[in-house]
């Protein structure tokens, strides 16, 4: 229990994909304007996340290393969510049509979020087993949802208060991502400190 509370809270405050690791920024910045979307988008993610985990780390370890292509891997895990993306899709399209326009072009990009594709390399880099694989795809995920959940609001802030000119559009994005990110930073001792890692 106490590994996979440490694999979680690591995945969501101390490897945060979106603010120390800095991947899968572009739905980060494109969908944070507005709460419910990211919140959709956040959830999504979650999910391609923990599925694309659940059927890349079997392919890697009864597959492609006892074969000998393992070199095949980023090949095979693209169309592994590839294949995820297009089923999310699908599935809200028809159950949630109003959160599948608000996502636009974004849902789409989860195929080539590099977060999803770092999360299933990672768990195979770190020599996880498939449960701990699939603790830190779920912790990742929820990181995920975390960052675009206090960015959305962020954002909100931001958007409601007059600054200078030469601030607005991305530039203030940008600067309350990185203030965003310098926070999260600190997570990594406090986690190690906490669980004496």
């Amino acid at each position: 229990m106490r590994e996979a509370i440490i694999i979680i809270m690591g995945a969501v405050l101390a490897n945060n994909f979106v603010l120390v690791r800095f991947l899968g920024i572009c739905p980060f910045l494109g969908v944070s304007k507005k709460l419910d979307s990211a919140i959709g988008m956040s959830m999504a993610v979650v999910f391609v996340m923990v599925m694309a985990t659940a059927a890349t780390w079997p392919i890697q370890n009864l597959l492609l290393e006892p074969n000998g292509i393992g070199y095949m891997q980023t090949i095979v895990f693209i169309l592994v969510i590839a294949a995820l993306v297009q089923l999310v899709e699908i599935a809200l399209k028809k159950y949630v049509p109003a959160l599948h326009k608000g996502l636009g072009v974004y849902l789409p990009l989860i195929t080539t979020n590099c977060a999803v594709l770092g999360v299933t390399v990672l768990n195979i880099d770190e020599g996880y087993g498939f449960a701990q694989s699939l603790l830190n795809s779920f912790g990742a995920g929820i990181g995920f949802m975390l960052a675009m959940f206090l960015f959305a609001g962020v954002r909100g802030r931001i958007e409601a208060n007059d600054y200078p000119e030469s601030f607005k559009g991305i530039a203030s994005t940008l600067i309350a991502a990185s203030i965003l990110s310098l926070s999260f930073m600190g997570f990594s001792g406090m986690i190690d400190g906490i669980f004496g890692m």
